[in-house]
């Protein structure tokens, strides 16, 4: 028996500010200037390997990596964040959709997230009409810049909107060289346009509270921050815009950028913080990129890195340090120390809470040593 696909041009999206929203910008943010939360003798010497680590890749001028899950800005991360990449100690930072998502909704609302149990029974859980239309609208408009999904949500964050070009010019451009790399981002738009009353001109979205954006400062300070989405994953798939081919043109972009700062991970740090399934997944496919790549020009592979992972979960309570356990150890199947320990760094497990454990290692980093910038 087949199906028939769904029309999702037929969606219904509601006004964002009718969400009742369950998390407040001001409420979560943690001020990079306290205190932390007391830490256990484990979480200090997992904060202090760490930060000896990131210190010496970035005397080295060896990458950063921070690759980090949606809950890290949920728990009031973000200004620890923009210090962090004030001072030079990241180099790169790579989320998810989920990460985007609550991103986008903080700095436009000062709110986010939602009861996912109440919003599905009632067919309203993800389709918030602001939300799915600025996002695309962004992906959009940094489409035709070839910038990424990172770069292209951040700097509309940053700039509180886009131009968007006129119509004609964009058919124009189509039929005066279809083959070249844009037409297809082009048409994407032009019928985003066509199909949603998009005018040309500018697209105005003021962002009250862009201080608590990690993408808008990542663009500010000039650090490549790269998106990793799934189609049908996060709640922009629920809104009469959504278009895959927009988010997969992004998200191709920033794999190719996440590659790009692997390149320079010899000596350097992976940080992988509350992302289970999304950082090692793509980690192992970029290093494996590089590494071919490397070989080809008769170089060595990437090396001397270490990686750092925290996550709420007990690791399975096995010596991560030591190597991967055997399939019979139920520890064998966390992939996010699984497919870390595989990948030739130093790989060291900390079980915490994840923004307790950057506060931490911010404090560290600045007791420890001049920031490199």
């Amino acid at each position: 028996m087949s199906s028939r696909p769904l029309d999702l041009t037929r969606l219904k999206a509601f006004p964002l500010v009718e969400r009742q929203s369950l998390t407040r910008l001001e409420e979560i943010l943690i001020d990079p200037d306290s205190a932390p939360r007391h830490a256990t003798e484990e979480l200090r010497v997992a904060v202090h390997a760490c930060a000896g680590a990131i210190i010496a890749a970035r005397r080295r001028q060896a990458a950063v990596m921070l690759i980090y899950g949606a809950h890290l800005l949920r728990n009031g991360a973000a200004l620890l964040l923009e210090r962090m990449m004030a001072q030079g100690w990241l180099t790169h930072l790579a989320t998810n959709g989920a990460g985007t998502i609550h991103d986008w909704e903080y700095a436009w609302l000062g709110q986010s997230t939602e009861s996912v149990r109440h919003g599905v029974a009632c067919g309203k859980f993800g389709t918030w009409d602001e939300t799915g239309r600025n996002i695309h609208l962004a992906l959009l408009a940094g489409a035709l810049h070839e910038e990424g999904y990172g770069r292209a949500l951040g700097r509309f964050i940053a700039e509180d909107g886009v131009e968007l070009p006129d119509a004609e010019s964009l058919r124009q451009a189509i039929r005066d060289d279809p083959d070249h790399p844009l037409t297809a981002a082009r048409a994407d738009l032009l019928a985003a346009m066509r199909c949603h009353l998009l005018q040309s001109g500018r697209h105005e979205v003021l962002h009250r509270f862009k201080h608590g954006s990690i993408l808008a400062q990542a663009f500010r300070h000039g650090v490549s921050l790269s998106v990793h989405p799934g189609i049908g994953y996060d709640i922009i798939a629920n809104h009469p815009m959504f278009n895959g081919a927009v988010i997969g043109r992004a998200g191709e972009q920033d794999f190719r950028v996440f590659g790009g700062a692997v390149e320079g991970l010899d000596g350097g740090v992976v940080l992988s913080i509350g992302s289970a399934i999304m950082g090692p997944q793509v980690f192992e496919k970029s290093l494996s990129c590089v590494n071919n790549l490397r070989l080809q020009q008769g170089r060595p592979v990437v090396a001397g890195h270490s990686i750092h992972v925290v996550d709420l979960q007990d690791g399975g309570r096995w010596d991560w340090t030591k190597g991967e356990p055997p399939k019979t150890n139920p520890a064998y199947y966390l992939r996010f120390c699984k497919s870390f320990a595989r990948m030739g760094g130093a790989l060291s497990y900390v079980q915490a809470d994840n923004a307790q454990f950057v506060h931490h290692l911010y404090r560290e980093l600045q007791r420890s040593s001049e920031p490199p910038r």
